[in-house]
């Protein structure tokens, strides 16, 4: 099983990396698998530590993907790092081993302190929308152009139904993404 979260990482120079990040647990580790190139990869690599945070506000997750700014950063508790201010929950993660791979390795990190912030009350259909779309944006260059317009046109319907207020900013920053990026491919100039 995959959870989407937020992986929050930081350089050698201090300097921090947010973005949304699918996660599994196995053998009670949390392992990643980063494609190269990937900043999270080579931070992670550099300081050994990350942070899992575990949101419902899904404008982190598009704004991350976007180039925007939807959040604010807090030092880590117990590892060299950052976590979000204003998220549910925070894990603070330690590198236990890598599996190398050249296209995708596999990070295997220790959970070695985490912290509950407030209860989490569920996804509505929107905020999980939000969710899929984005995974569909940070994958334009690999998915084909009518697979990712054909799910974001059945994912309208729940943005449609049940979106709020920071669901339907989050949805328009990526249909902006992906626009621009067909419109880039196209030779248009969309922006």
């Amino acid at each position: 099983m995959i959870l989407e979260t937020i992986i929050t990482s930081v350089d050698t120079d201090g300097k921090a990396h947010v973005t949304p990040f699918g996660i599994r647990i196995q053998e009670g580790l949390v392992v990643i698998s980063p494609y190269r190139p990937s900043v999270t990869l080579d931070n992670i690599l550099a300081t050994q530590c990350a942070v899992i945070n575990l949101t419902d506000d899904v404008r982190v997750f598009a704004a991350a993907l976007t180039k925007r700014q939807a959040w604010e950063v807090v030092p880590a508790e117990k590892i060299i790092g950052v976590r979000l201010a204003n998220t549910l929950a925070h894990k603070e993660l330690k590198l236990v081993s890598v599996k190398q791979d050249d296209t995708r390795p596999q990070l295997f990190l220790e959970v070695i302190h985490e912290v509950q912030h407030q209860p989490f009350q569920g996804f509505n259909r929107a905020q999980a929308a939000v969710i899929e779309l984005a995974v569909l944006a940070s994958r334009l260059n690999i998915l084909p152009k009518e697979k990712v317009m054909m799910e974001k046109q059945y994912l309208q319907i729940a943005i449609n139904k049940t979106a709020g207020e920071r669901e339907l900013e989050a949805w328009g920053w990526l249909v902006e993404k992906i626009d621009n990026f067909y419109a880039e491919q196209s030779g248009e100039n969309f922006a």
